[in-house]
């Protein structure tokens, strides 16, 4: 599984996952505005997307012009099952969740309740970063940049997959995660310093993150249908279910609730709703044919507060797709708030992408072309999005006949995938076959610490070794004998795609010093931060006397 949230931006035009210009150039005049793409050429595309890259369900939102051109579904809820995507089908967004956090803030900083350059620890007195400048320097505005210092998803095993942490403790073991880089230096892609954004709106508005976005800007746009946990979707029939590779083949998986994450990857939408949210976004935070209280027009927030989401924040270095995909190639990239910004044919793009297990999905705005496009899959197919981001762009952008983007980007996905199937084959081939492990099987159980994640456990089941982390109920798998003191830990929940190496340091007595973990394949998504982890065994107390 490669997940954008969460989202790593799937997109080709951001580097690798989760690095942004400091200011976005002037961009072009846009063209006249193009004639809508006629309703079959989109079954076209779509029907064609869902075969090359073996996607069960999706939903397509078109807005332009200040209307709703599209907002429907194709394909099915679940595998094997008739019902059928429609406009109000809901799909898990994942981290296009972030700018409903990015936008109840931007409300709070209207109403003078915090500014944007306030210190975190005015707000949540008790929030510690590993470092104690950071501490003390680290802004509102930080949390939703990924400038930190933090490295890629650093400390997403504490909620992903499926943990027991709290919100709290999530928060709380910040302090322990060691940083990557210096504080402000570069980008890198985070999801925690979301969830610590989505506890300030709570702390400020006296109610939590779901409430306070449902109350003050689902409720308004009439987006009555979305939720803000899964929970909320046990009511509601018309909920997609989650797709995963097996073994290679696309098969429907167990949903995992992250409730303890909801300022990061927390809304549940629908291709309707979600166009009433890219409508207002287009509008600068206007509700047209809406008036509040005081008989003004209604606003979610003013237009200060829409050009600072989408003024670059921190640069992004610009990815160098290849072949003939280097038409896709961005000139400047930078993360906003709550936004990844680039340009495409001129224009300036806000957009984001989103995954979590089973579900991926993407929203661009093209302001120029007052044009908003939302992608929503029930599978993990970042090539799905590429190519219908593209073919869509080109169509309501330009109105000229688009490339096919579809064969270019599912060709360049099966390439790459068979050099990493090959490079793992050599990785098999080459290792050192005859080597045994340093010591008994016995020897290697125990219970293993973390500082930021905690206790994981080693024990025999009958020749083998089982892997458990303490506070991941599916994060259990057999340990397989790669070479020398490295296993491989083939994790029971197969739809992960997230096998680790795991390897034992030995101390000059024979006892283990360390385990170190890290990703089998270069296709894992990066909240499998295993490579973060160091374990080392718990001492046990010795016996009284």
């Amino acid at each position: 599984m490669q997940r954008i949230a969460a989202a790593i931006l799937i997109a080709s035009c951001a580097a690798g996952a989760h690095a942004r210009t400091a200011a976005a150039p002037a961009v072009a005049t846009p063209a006249a505005a193009p004639a809508v793409a006629a309703a079959h050429d989109l079954e076209q595309d779509v029907g064609r997307v869902m075969q090359a890259f073996d996607v069960p369900g999706i939903a397509i939102a078109v807005v332009k012009d200040g209307k709703v051109v599209a907002a429907r579904g194709f394909g099915v809820r679940k595998l094997g099952e008739p019902a059928r995507v429609d406009g109000r089908t809901l799909f898990e967004i994942a981290s296009n969740s972030k700018a409903f956090t990015a936008a109840a803030l931007a409300m709070l900083v209207d109403e003078g309740k915090l500014q944007w350059d306030d210190p975190v620890v005015k707000h949540l007195p008790d929030f510690q970063m590993y470092d104690a400048y950071v501490t003390r320097e680290m802004t509102v505005r930080d949390l939703l940049t990924h400038r930190s210092g933090l490295g890629l998803g650093a400390g997403d095993l504490l909620w992903w997959p499926t943990t027991t942490f709290t919100t709290d403790e999530i928060i709380e073991r910040l302090r322990y995660i060691k940083p990557a880089t210096s504080f402000r230096n570069g980008y890198a892609y985070d999801n925690l310093l979301y969830i610590v954004a989505g506890k300030i709106i709570a702390r400020k508005s006296g109610k939590s993150w779901g409430d306070t976005v449902r109350e003050r800007i689902l409720a308004p746009l009439g987006m009555n249908t979305t939720t803000t946990s899964l929970l909320e979707n046990a009511a509601n029939p018309n909920a997609s279910h989650a797709h995963s590779k097996i073994n290679g083949r696309i098969a429907a998986v167990k949903p995992l609730p992250v409730d303890n994450a909801v300022g990061a990857v927390g809304i549940n939408t629908n291709a309707e709703d979600i166009a009433r949210w890219m409508t207002v976004l287009l509008d600068g935070g206007r509700v047209a044919g809406r008036k509040g209280a005081d008989g003004k027009e209604l606003r979610l927030f003013s237009e200060a507060q829409s050009r600072e989401m989408w003024t670059a924040q921190t640069p992004m270095k610009i990815a160098q797709p290849k072949g003939p995909l280097a038409a896709t190639k961005a000139n400047f990239a930078a993360y906003g708030l709550g936004f990844q910004l680039r340009d495409y044919k001129g224009q300036l793009i806000a957009m984001h992408g989103g995954a979590l297990q089973g579900f991926y999905s993407r929203v661009l705005l093209v302001p120029e072309s007052r044009l908003g496009v939302a992608i929503l899959t029930n599978a993990e197919s970042g090539g799905a999005l590429n190519a219908l981001q593209y073919r869509l762009l080109d169509r309501f952008m330009t109105g000229s006949a688009p490339t096919d983007w579809i064969k270019l980007v599912a060709d360049d996905e099966e390439r790459k995938h068979a050099e990493e199937l090959a490079r793992l084959k050599q990785a098999a081939d080459t290792r050192v076959a005859t080597s045994k492990p340093a010591l008994a099987l016995g020897a290697y159980e125990g219970n293993y610490s973390d500082p930021w994640y905690g206790t994981m456990n080693i024990r025999r089941e009958g020749k083998k070794l089982v892997m458990s982390f303490s506070r991941t109920p599916d994060l259990t798998g057999e340990m397989e004998h790669f070479q020398h003191d490295t296993f491989i830990v083939r994790w029971k929940e197969r739809n992960f795609n997230a096998d680790a190496y795991a390897t034992f340091a030995l101390d000059h007595d024979g006892s283990i010093e360390h385990v170190k973990m890290k990703a089998v394949s270069a296709e894992t998504d990066f909240s499998y931060d295993f490579h973060d982890l160091l374990f080392t065994p718990v001492k046990q107390p010795k016996a009284k006397p």
